[in-house]
């Protein structure tokens, strides 16, 4: 019985951890499109109704770097707490 509930631990942490992680990767996923789309128009392609604002796009770009570290940080960290036996 004290095997079965390490199991099923074991098996709660990799849920949350590869369920974290995949969250982690969606907002990475969204800071770069915003940065890619600010990107895009701020070289003259057209996709939405905006003024070109090269500052505006450096903080993006700043910002979608920083979270990324951060959240590739925190999928490792969830990774490894997740694969505990």
């Amino acid at each position: 019985m004290a095997e079965e509930r390490k199991l099923s631990i074991a098996e709660v942490r990799r849920t949350i951890s590869t369920t974290l992680a995949t969250s982690f990767g969606f907002v990475i996923a969204l800071v770069w499109s915003n940065v890619v789309l600010g990107g895009l128009g701020n070289a003259g392609i057209k996709l939405q109704p905006t003024e070109s604002n090269w500052g505006g796009w450096l903080v993006f770009l700043v910002t979608a770097l920083v979270l990324t570290v951060v959240m590739i940080i925190l999928i490792i960290v969830i990774s490894r707490w997740g694969s505990k036996e």
